[in-house]
């Protein structure tokens, strides 16, 4: 049976995908990340911080790192950031990201929704940590799966 990660985005999507990482990063020191995979027994968030770590996104200078968690055949999804922006932001500061990406899947919108939480978070990002002269990218970003 094909994976359903594999089935989800088509190759041009994740292109597409990858391309708004890179321009929400333009005016943030801010790292994004997607990360796809099919299924988890945790809660999304809880799942979201383990994959966080083990993608090493807690080693960014300014510990401003985002995660974008998505459990593909459960349909559930988490964001999660890194201390840097916990430390600075209100504890609803991922809710109108969660809530654009969650319309837009629930029309069976994933491309657009991700795009449009990337994008989101770029622009959230930027007013806590702008983009600075030197500021280097420090992830890849490449979509992961497990």
């Amino acid at each position: 049976m094909a994976s359903t990660v594999e089935d989800f985005l088509t190759q041009t999507e994740e292109q597409e995908i990858v391309e708004a990482i890179r321009m929400a990063e333009i005016n943030t020191s801010g790292e994004i990340r997607v990360h796809l995979e099919r299924h988890t027994d945790l809660d999304p968030l809880t799942r979201a911080k383990e994959i966080f770590h083990i993608l090493k996104m807690d080693n960014t200078k300014e510990e401003n790192g985002v995660l974008i968690y998505i459990a593909v055949d459960d349909h559930r999804f988490a964001i999660c950031g890194d201390r840097g922006i916990n430390q600075k932001v209100p504890a609803n500061f991922w809710e109108a990201t969660r809530d654009t990406m969650s319309a837009s899947f629930k029309k069976g919108h994933f491309k657009r929704g991700i795009i449009e939480g990337i994008q989101h978070a770029g622009e959230l990002l930027s007013a806590y940590f702008p983009w600075k002269h030197g500021d280097n990218n420090e992830l890849s970003n490449e979509i992961t799966t497990s």
